[in-house]
């Protein structure tokens, strides 16, 4: 059969397109990489949260189990995390004292994250026909003692998350994990 393209070789683009699918690639798999690392520590941190009050229940002989809403919540509170990162909500701050952005990028986190919890049980409520004030929740059993005590455990949670992400990103790409992940090198 007879080779469509002059010269016989590959169509003329074809490496600028093999380049521009590397690239796809590499972002998708750098996208997948942070989801789950978001993921993973919204569901250890959610777990945690489930598991403090399953025995804070028992104590007073209440049944409690719900670990599957912790894999769920997580799940979509990473997206939500990914998305916040992608619009750069709170990146106007001077990164400088480093501090900064950590705490202010915790701030935003908590407050989307009780924002997404709020959202979710007021979707569910209008689906099942109660009214958008019925369907609010009570976080924290409600009241300002409880949204604020959600709040603050929330934030002091996601610290640590946004301290490593901040500090990666100021080291350089990889250097933060290799520092953490790599063995040392030989010294004398």
């Amino acid at each position: 059969m007879a080779d469509i393209h002059a010269g016989g070789g590959p169509p003329a683009g074809a490496p600028r397109d093999r380049s521009r699918l590397d690239k796809v690639k590499q972002v998708a798999a750098e996208e997948f990489r942070a989801f789950l690392l978001s993921f993973l520590y919204l569901y250890v941190l959610l777990g945690v949260f489930t598991l403090h009050q399953q025995i804070t229940l028992r104590e007073h002989d209440i049944s409690f189990a719900p670990h599957g809403w912790a894999l769920i919540n997580a799940l979509v509170l990473s997206k939500v995390m990914i998305l916040a990162e992608k619009l750069k909500l709170g990146s106007r701050i001077v990164p400088h004292p480093l501090i900064y952005p950590i705490v202010i990028e915790a701030l935003i986190l908590a407050a989307l994250f009780i924002g997404m919890h709020v959202l979710e049980h007021v979707v569910a409520g209008l689906i099942a026909g109660e009214s958008a004030a019925a369907s609010v929740p009570l976080i924290g059993g409600g009241g300002m003692f409880g949204l604020v005590s959600v709040a603050v455990s929330m934030f002091v949670a996601l610290i640590p998350f946004c301290g490593f992400r901040q500090i990666s990103h100021a080291l350089g790409h990889g250097r933060m994990q290799r520092l953490l992940f790599s063995p040392p090198p030989y010294r004398d």
